[in-house]
């Protein structure tokens, strides 16, 4: 059996996506995709969004301590850079793999 399917912007009342449900504070909990919204375009295959209902969610769970401490931990890691061990203050680019100033001394002088 198929889901429904709807233009974009164009869903009846009563279905969410993932992110609308998050902002109302809920979580699709177990349920299957309702529906789904297709956005065409041009030389490529439609973008695809999935709804849940509404009356189906539940409550987002609570943070416990236990996760903040280790959302907490793995935030520090991505902030420490790996060369000089100092917390930059901003996520660390994977890209460079060490913080900006340390990236800079090893670049090769041209």
């Amino acid at each position: 059996m198929s889901i429904p399917t709807y233009r974009w912007r164009l869903a009846p009342d009563g279905y969410a996506t993932r992110r609308q449900l998050r902002a109302l504070g809920l979580r699709p909990g177990g349920q299957d995709v309702a529906a789904q919204l297709e956005r065409p375009r041009r030389r490529r295959g439609p973008l695809v969004a999935y709804l849940y209902r509404i009356d189906q969610a539940k409550p987002v769970r609570p943070m416990t301590p236990g996760r903040a401490a280790a959302l907490a931990r793995a935030m520090a890691a991505r902030r420490t850079c790996p060369e000089c061990r100092r917390d930059a203050g901003y996520c660390i680019p994977r890209s460079l793999g060490m913080c900006v100033p340390c990236s800079d001394s090893f670049a090769p002088a041209a």
